[in-house]
């Protein structure tokens, strides 16, 4: 069986009993987390937060890029949060390579150049120092927001705030 066959197979076991858990709209802390979409990190866990508590936006080592402004601005407009948390990986993918390998890798393979820069970076906590910043002083938002970033192991313990 195919992992997205599995996948919607427990969903329609989900779907059959389902109860509404009157989960808060707009969050209730008011908060986006804007995260790295590695599967190691349970978010929730890392920030004790819990279902309803905050926004949740995940990307590729969890950078600030347009699609990422895009949905704080909906968060924050549509949905009410004031603050962002940037939380980026120690063990991030994108420390592992340079979009310029990964561009001639996708050209030769599909034909055709990414229509987007890929992002890699080679410093971490420059990278979260970057993306607060972006997130702070970014025009669409009116006003500055309130961020935070850190960054942390997948593994329990071993975080630091930049």
């Amino acid at each position: 069986m195919s992992a997205i066959d599995e996948v919607l197979e427990k969903n329609q076991v989900f779907a059959g009993e389902y109860q509404d858990r009157d989960a808060p709209r707009p969050p209730r802390k008011r908060l986006a987390v804007v995260a790295c979409m590695d599967s190691r990190l349970d978010i929730y866990e890392i920030l004790g937060l819990e279902e309803g508590d905050a926004h949740v936006i995940r990307n590729a080592g969890g950078i600030v890029a347009d699609d990422v402004i895009r949905s704080l601005i909906i968060s924050q407009r549509i949905g009410g949060t004031r603050e962002v948390m940037i939380i980026h990986n120690t063990e991030c993918g994108m420390l592992t390579f340079k979009d310029a390998d990964l561009e001639k890798q996708v050209a030769h393979e599909q034909g055709h150049e990414a229509p987007f820069a890929f992002g890699a970076f080679s410093d971490l906590d420059e990278q979260v120092r970057r993306d607060v910043e972006q997130v702070r002083t970014n025009r669409s938002s009116g006003t500055e927001t309130p961020c935070a970033g850190l960054s942390t192991t997948s593994a329990p313990a071993g975080s630091g705030r930049c």
